[in-house]
């Protein structure tokens, strides 16, 4: 056995001599993060990106992004994204999908999917529901009838943004794909194609974020890409049941039109966000609101129902940290 050099330490592992001197993903480095993006570099990026078309962007993410996922409800950026992944990947790259089933979405949207996993035979999708439920009878009995008016944070919270979270960690997702749009107003006008989560690492794309609705449109139709029926009903977007309305009168799809894009979701409400992509405000926001109430209307705080201390639970220690690390 050779002697060690003498700039070498016996009790650690030799250096590998193919070794550069650098950390590269083959190197012995262990620290590494898996993506890590400075605010300078996240700027040129957006910069370069924002002057590629969609298929361009998604081919850059297929060769940079590891742990690489589509998070999608089957809306018209989501389908697009889907059919030109599918001309770009192979079975072996394509990037699997993540579908949060809030147990309260159309049937027609339930029966896309069947649709879309016959027109894409290498499809690969993830469902994730809410914790202790696989119906919606279950959720109820479970969190209180028509918690989405009763309780809408905690809605959020438990249909969407728990499962969420939980599809990532379960899955070790590192970036994934959206299809938000700046057209589609409210708080995304403002989008970037890139942004980056420091707390959780994850990098979101939204390769088609300067895309109108009128080109997705064009898109679908050009390629024969499968869509939900209920767009052929007067509506443009489409979520749960419960909170989403036609903005047209009854007429087909391949018709052109003007209409507010999201104005069918949450209509009445100050609402244009389910918390999903905006989920530690959300969470800051509900904790607070939450103790407010508790210490403004009761010296002895009234039971909370199962996923409501879930949250409490999962807002405070989330709070601790961000506190924490800004010590």
């Amino acid at each position: 056995m050779a002697a060690a050099l003498p700039y070498e330490d016996a009790d650690l592992p030799p250096i590998r001599e193919v070794e550069s001197g650098y950390a590269s993903g083959s190197s012995s480095a262990a620290s590494l993060p898996d993506i890590y993006l400075t605010k300078p570099h996240l700027r040129f990026l957006n910069k370069q990106l924002a002057q590629l078309e969609p298929e361009d962007i998604l081919r850059w993410c297929l060769i940079t992004l590891p742990s690489l996922y589509q998070t999608t409800a089957f809306g018209l950026s989501g389908l697009v994204t889907l059919d030109i992944l599918s001309r770009l990947s192979t079975a072996s790259n394509a990037p699997p999908l993540i579908f949060l089933d809030t147990l309260h979405h159309f049937p027609e949207t339930l029966a896309l999917i069947a649709r879309l996993r016959s027109h894409y035979p290498a499809l690969t999708l993830h469902v994730y529901k809410p914790l202790h439920a696989q119906t919606a009878q279950e959720f109820a009995e479970r969190e209180g009838e028509r918690l989405w008016e009763t309780n809408p944070d905690l809605y959020d919270y438990v249909a969407k943004v728990e499962p969420a979270q939980r599809a990532y960690e379960e899955l070790g997702v590192k970036a994934v794909l959206t299809g938000r749009r700046r057209s589609q107003g409210g708080k995304r006008g403002d989008l970037d194609i890139l942004e980056f989560d420091p707390d959780t690492g994850i990098v979101k794309v939204n390769p088609l974020a300067n895309w109108t609705f009128k080109q997705v449109q064009q898109y679908i139709k050009d390629h024969g890409v499968p869509y939900n029926e209920l767009l052929d009903r007067g509506y443009k977007s489409v979520g749960d049941w419960h909170s989403t309305a036609p903005v047209l009168p009854i007429s087909s799809f391949s018709a052109d039109n003007d209409a507010d894009e999201r104005s069918g979701r949450w209509a009445g409400q100050a609402k244009t966000e389910c918390g999903i992509h905006n989920p530690k405000s959300k969470y800051a926001q509900y904790l607070l609101r939450q103790q407010q109430h508790q210490e403004s209307t009761s010296p002895s705080p009234s039971p909370m129902v199962p996923a409501e201390q879930a949250l409490s639970q999962a807002l405070t220690e989330k709070l601790n940290l961000i506190a924490a690390s800004g010590a």
